[in-house]
């Protein structure tokens, strides 16, 4: 039986059959397929091939091996289920990285890396609904620090072009080590996830701004090497600046916002305390923590928000937000059940952290 194949592991014997393409896939393309459980299979093209391998499936222990059929196509399944969400990942044939030609892909590791998204039990929050919608734009800035014109995505929520007169808060939010300015849209949902709430009444509308933070050029593990004034200087100086120029914002401390994601929030955690004068909410998802003594002015903050998935540090969040409470500070902690180091991490932390922003 070609499902038996596919499985390839002994310990599979209750993998359920119910198999559907994976809602990342190229139009047309059956694999990569997902089940109802969280198993992943995929199914690559390559006849002349000794060795497929998939990144995805047993963690640290090499991925999912795929087995040869008859027909020369390579087949596989996930020795367990995968956590809910989105998924990077790639495709070793004879030893060589390549991207599944299946799927769609997405920029993470430094490079377009394949995607898969597992359905999961809390995907409404940011599914596309029929709600009224902002638009992600693309802007180029000028950064005569870096003598040239950077880019950023700007979302503006419904309803923004058609009322000239009001003034949105502003939330700059920053992508991980690997990434670039198009992960919080593409992988991330951002903006379906502002579409959202706002169509459900939960929060104050405000624009979010997404550059990319010029985290790349330290490699994996070298974050000691990162210096954050260039990239503050292009913040700060000159993208903040071009954002309340150009689009209509409320432009002081009090509905300003930063947050970012792993080293993202590296970058927030030290240009906030570097800038008390222009951020006054704070978002840390799975990024490090606040101490109570990082802070030197606390009628400037009126929100910390720090975050993380349970299969990541939960207690030390926790514990970081409860010392930042008892020393007077408006600080939430969010741990994101089941969930690593990965975008659904991270989307459940904007959910959690959009409708907390900009309370008067």
């Amino acid at each position: 039986m070609l499902g038996g194949a596919c499985v390839g592991q002994a310990q599979q014997t209750n993998v359920t059959e119910d198999f559907k393409p994976s809602s990342l896939n190229q139009p047309g393309q059956e694999y990569p397929m997902v089940n109802s459980q969280g198993y992943a299979r995929f199914k690559i093209v390559a006849p002349a091939a000794d060795s497929v391998r998939v990144s995805l499936g047993l963690g640290g222990k090499g991925g999912t091996k795929l087995s040869k059929a008859e027909d020369g196509t390579w087949m596989g399944t996930t020795e367990g289920p995968m956590d809910e969400g989105f998924h990077y990942y790639n495709v070793r044939i004879d030893g060589g990285k390549f991207n599944d030609p299946g799927t769609l892909n997405y920029y993470g590791s430094v490079r377009w890396e394949s995607g898969i998204e597992i359905p999961a039990h809390d995907q409404d929050f940011y599914a596309l609904k029929n709600v009224p919608h902002g638009h992600v734009q693309q802007v180029l800035f000028p950064s005569p620090s870096t003598n040239t014109s950077r880019r950023a995505f700007v979302y503006t929520p419904p309803g923004y072009e058609k009322d000239s007169k009001t003034k949105y808060p502003v939330l700059y939010l920053q992508h991980g080590w690997g990434e670039d300015e198009t992960a919080w849209s593409n992988q991330g949902r951002a903006n379906l996830i502002m579409d959202n709430l706002i169509a459900d009444g939960k929060i104050k509308p405000f624009i979010i701004v997404m550059t990319y933070g010029m985290t790349n050029e330290v490699k994996f593990g070298g974050l000691r090497n990162f210096k954050i004034e260039p990239f503050q200087t292009v913040l700060i100086n000159e993208l903040i600046p071009y954002v309340d120029t150009n689009f209509r914002t409320l432009a002081n401390r009090e509905n300003r916002a930063m947050a970012g994601l792993s080293m993202g929030g590296m970058e927030t955690k030290t240009i906030t305390l570097n800038n008390p004068d222009v951020f006054a909410y704070y978002g840390l998802l799975s990024g490090g923590i606040y101490e109570p003594a990082d802070i030197k002015d606390k009628s400037k903050v009126k929100l910390v928000f720090l975050s993380c998935g349970s299969k990541e540090r939960p207690d030390a969040v926790k514990k970081a937000a409860e010392a930042l409470k008892n020393a007077g500070f408006n600080a939430v902690s969010y741990i994101s059940e089941g969930t690593a180091h990965e975008f659904q991490t991270w989307r459940r932390s904007l959910y959690q952290l959009a409708p907390l922003l900009f309370k008067k």
